[in-house]
């Protein structure tokens, strides 16, 4: 596939995701409030489009290598990126999961120690992005230069 059309797909993909995103944090946007608490549909909305902002924005970023190795920091950083997923899901379904302060069989709460937990989470994922980024990059050459192929004759000259 073509670096330009898997630029183009990764950013409507994060844009679609993005959408997802606010619909899950605002449900009011689309009429969708019916509680004034924060519930498990919402988190599952709003983590879902997290998630698509990540599979997006990582096809996006990754086509911007142009099919070249990864450098060692960009390793890092996609795997930051699934990390930082992981930590925001978990902090998320906190409650659900039992874990937070909130325990079963009362209703999950997402409360203010959810909140830091998703976006230290959210922290990590752009940490992991930009590490992905090809900042100095440089494709490796197949050939050397001419000049540095030919021998270069020793002269003495005291001058």
């Amino acid at each position: 596939m073509d670096h330009d059309l898997r630029v183009r797909l990764g950013l409507v993909i994060t844009v679609g995701g993005f959408i997802i995103f606010l619909i899950g944090c605002h449900p009011n946007l689309i009429g969708m409030d019916i509680s004034p608490m924060i519930g498990v549909v919402q988190i599952v909305v709003f983590l879902v489009g997290l998630l698509v902002i990540c599979l997006g924005g990582y096809i996006c970023v990754l086509a911007l290598w142009k099919g070249y190795p990864l450098s060692i920091p960009a390793d890092i950083g996609s795997r930051l990126i699934g990390t930082g997923y992981v930590i925001a899901f978990f902090s998320g379904f906190a409650d659900v999961f039992g874990l937070g302060s909130h325990k079963p069989p009362n209703l999950p709460f997402f409360g203010p120690w959810q909140a830091r937990g998703v976006i230290f989470g959210e922290l990590v994922i752009a940490i992991g992005f930009f590490m992905l980024i090809p900042f100095f990059f440089h494709p490796p050459s197949s050939k050397q230069p001419e000049e540095e192929n030919q021998e270069r004759p020793i002269t003495d000259s005291i001058s």
